[in-house]
């Protein structure tokens, strides 16, 4: 027969409303990682329909974007008769497709006097985002009233199935009968939401269930008489997900955020939480972005904190001093935002404040941050170009360890100008100047101003395989000091100058090899840095943010070892250093490399700080790196630095990486710093099958005979659930003292989960967990900096 043509452009505007409230049910859980979808059986829950194949002769495909309401629908049937402009009836495969939306049934009547219709046997629809089937549709195109019978439905662009016993629309409101909705597949029903009526208005973006039901299995393990969610990505207020957790410290701990849905461009939550041996604490979040500006304010308040008078005594025999005690009403508050001032220039802050020394220790069970001793704050303005860059700050120093004094914080800086500039000036040529104008503070010691000025010329010249660069610089650093009663006499204006000459030259040479049937490049790269700086007495010169750097690979190539401008090393050395390396040229991964370096000083190096004792001519510690990949699921490296001199060795650390099947890893790593540490940490992620896995860590320090992180716990995960319990035992502070904790999430995939964030925190205690970062750098222990967030779990 030939295609009709029709307009009847209403026919399918019924259809969206099951995946509306289909998407109203599957509200994504907060995880920075995608759901993990790789145990679900490849099945549909509806099966494709041969008419969803591509639309041919002349039907259109609806771009992304477009509305498909503004399409023609294409109407097609073995069979066709009635009266034009009264009753149309359609038989026999009938096919109605208007750009992405495919109609299927076995008989369509359409009285188009009236605009009702009447779909039966087999009712198939399909568009971007679902796939349903129905046993009948009817409605009135006049009054906008829809109805289906007996659906089941499955999302497409997602995980997500389920049916409902009917299904009625009147314009942009529908309400949906005997509804259910899960991420499982229909073969096994970990988890199902059902609900005995849902009413949702598309136009408000909002649904209402009534007598829902969540099941865990077979058993009801949530009931809600009657609830509001949204059916849209429109932000809304209400509650979010809450999280239970127990602790020897707290107690019982229930958080409940309430979000507040305030503009388009910023919002608002606030936490209150429930600690049963500590009280009631209010957290609370506030965030705004605009086309130039982003920030968040965030904070948290806990009055009366019964921990106080719980230790109290604690802390008078302990011999804390009164000013670093906890304070009864405790928190925290930060603000961390950035303003763009033009293509190039940025004002960044990034503030916090605390109640007390002590509230580190006490509101969070983050090891690292539970070792930061300062809280700082700082503001400023940015700027970069071309050829330079240019800073305008401020910072500001709290102290966050009770065991250390006011006397041990850094120097306020009030304010720092510092600026950057190099500019090529010939072909063979390059000029610059490093300068630094700052103004020190401090709470118990005099302050001052300082003034660094570092203007260079250098000669950059390279080759394929080879460069030279030859530099000289003078540094010019003068002060302005305030009196200072404990220095009676002290030169006020003290100033040093010096020149400093480097020389940095490198070659690079490859070859290709094969080893053990497999073909490498090998790379030999050779270098040598030479630096000379006279003697100039530094001694009067006070120490503001100046210190010793590490002594690494990085400091083999410098032509300072101090940070900060208040010393300048003097030297007359030599550095010789070889790095190789090689690579696999199937696919660039590196098998191999290791690094040697040492430094040769002709001559003792006199400047020091206190503490410190002089550089004596001969040779520094060698310093070596290598890594070693025997396989593609095995990874070793090691650094090791010995003093020749000595007769010892200064830093040892040995770390090695093994995968297990697809999602598995361990961890094992040696860590020694002679005079500072001496650390064992063993972490894995062993899967038993593709179900069950098992966590652990183990971080042990050998120099203090002492427990920093004990993690034990098991997984299971299925298609659409995931169980973590988790058992930690931790350093809670520097005195030793150690806290327990328990903790047990469920994770319905699609859904949300309950319970705290376990995967966050074994996220940052075993590197690679899930395999997602093979490069061991570890996630950031907590946001913005030194402080929790307001809802963390102590």
């Amino acid at each position: 027969m030939s295609r009709p043509r029709s307009n009847v452009r209403k026919t399918l505007r019924l259809l969206p409303l099951p995946f509306c409230i289909a998407l109203s049910l599957s509200a994504h859980a907060a995880d920075d990682r995608p759901e993990d979808w790789a145990l679900c059986p490849i099945e549909d829950a509806v099966p494709m329909f041969a008419e969803e194949l591509p639309a041919q002769d002349g039907a259109t495909v609806t771009p992304a974007g477009v509305d498909p309401t503004t399409q023609a629908t294409d109407i097609d049937g073995d069979s066709l008769d009635g009266t034009e402009g009264q009753v149309m009836n359609l038989s026999g495969n009938v096919l109605l497709r208007r750009g992405d939306q495919v109609l299927a049934t076995d008989r369509l009547s359409y009285d188009q006097d009236n605009e009702t219709y009447t779909a039966e046997g087999s009712v198939r629809y399909r568009d971007r985002g679902m796939r349903l089937i129905a046993a009948r549709a009817k409605g009135d195109q006049a009054k906008d009233i829809h109805e289906l019978e007996d659906i089941q439905y499955q999302l497409v662009r997602r995980r997500g199935n389920g049916g409902a016993k009917r299904i009625t629309m009147h314009g942009s409101e529908g309400s949906l009968y005997g509804s259910t909705y899960s991420t499982c597949p229909p073969d096994a029903r970990r988890w199902e939401l059902r609900a005995q009526q849902i009413d949702v208005d598309t136009e408000k973006g909002m649904g209402t269930a009534r007598n829902a039901t969540l099941r865990v299995g077979k058993i009801p393990v949530l009931y809600l008489p009657w609830f509001r969610f949204p059916i849209d990505d429109r932000r809304r207020t209400g509650l979010l997900y809450p999280a239970i957790s127990s602790s020897g410290r707290n107690g019982f701990d229930w958080r409940q955020p309430i979000y507040l849905n305030l503009a388009p461009n910023y919002d608002a939550t606030i936490t209150p939480r429930l600690m049963t041996q500590r009280g009631l604490q209010v957290g609370g979040e506030f965030r705004y972005l605009t086309e130039s500006s982003r920030g968040v304010i965030d904070g948290a308040f806990l009055p009366s904190d019964n921990l106080t008078d719980r230790e109290r005594d604690e802390e008078i025999a302990e011999g804390v001093p009164l000013d670093n005690r906890r304070k009864s009403d405790r928190g925290f508050l930060r603000f961390v935002g950035s303003q763009d001032l033009g293509p190039r220039w940025q004002a960044r802050a990034n503030m916090a404040w605390i109640s007390d020394p002590r509230y580190l220790d006490d509101a969070s069970n983050n090891l690292n941050s539970g070792a930061n001793s300062f809280v700082t704050s700082d503001i400023g303005l940015y700027g970069r170009g071309r050829d330079w860059e240019a800073t305008f700050m401020a910072d500001h120093w709290q102290l966050a360890d009770y065991t250390l004094r006011d006397t041990n914080l850094p120097y306020n800086r009030l304010p720092r100008l510092a600026a950057r500039w190099e500019k090529r000036v010939a072909p063979m040529f390059a000029v610059g100047i490093d300068a630094e104008a700052v103004r020190f503070d401090h709470e118990t010691f005099a302050g001052g101003s300082r003034l660094d000025l570092r203007p260079y010329v250098s000669m950059p010249l390279e080759g394929a395989s080879w460069f030279l660069k030859p530099t000289l610089a003078w540094r010019y650093t003068g002060y302005n000091l305030e009196d200072d009663p404990a220095l009676p006499g002290r030169d006020d204006r003290p100033s040093r100058s010096v020149p400093i000459g480097t020389l940095d030259a490198g070659l690079y040479f490859d070859r290709h090899t094969r080893w053990k049937d497999g073909d490498y490049l090998h790379t030999l790269e050779p270098r040598i840095f030479y630096f000379h700086a006279p003697y100039r007495d530094q001694s009067g010169i006070p120490l503001f943010d100046t210190r010793p750097l590490t002594y690494s690979w990085g400091q083999l190539f410098r032509d300072n070892r101090y940070s900060g401008a208040d010393r300048q090393a003097d030297g007359n050395q030599l550095t010789l250093a070889v790095s190789t390396r090689l690579i696999r040229e199937a696919d660039g991964r590196e098998k191999l490399s290791a690094s040697f370096g040492q430094i040769r000083y002709f001559e003792d190096s006199r400047v020091t700080v206190p503490g410190e004792n002089p550089i004596e001519q001969g040779k520094s510690a060698w310093i070596v790196d290598a890594n070693y990949a025997p396989n593609d699921r095995w990874a070793i490296g090691a650094s090791y630095q010995w003093d020749p001199k000595e007769g010892r060795r200064d830093l040892a650390s040995l770390r090695t990486r093994y995968l297990i099947g697809e999602d598995g890893i361990v961890n094992l790593s040696y860590r020694y710093r002679r005079d500072l540490l001496e650390q064992a940490d063993l972490s894995f992620l062993y899967p038993i099958n593709p179900n069950w896995s098992l966590v652990g860590r183990y971080y042990y320090s050998l120099r203090d005979d002492k427990l920093l992180e004990g993690i034990a716990g098991v997984q299971w995960e299925s298609c659409c659930i995931a169980v973590r319990l988790v058992g930690r035992r931790y350093l809670r502070n520097r005195d030793g003292d150690l806290n327990n904790a328990i903790q047990l999430e469920i994770e319905l995939k699609g859904l949300g989960s309950a319970g705290p964030d376990t995967e966050g925190r074994l996220r940052r205690a075993i590197l690679g967990y899930y395999r997602e970062d093979l490069s061991l750098v570890p996630p950031p222990q907590s946001r913005g900096g030194d402080l929790p967030s307001s809802d963390s779990v102590p």
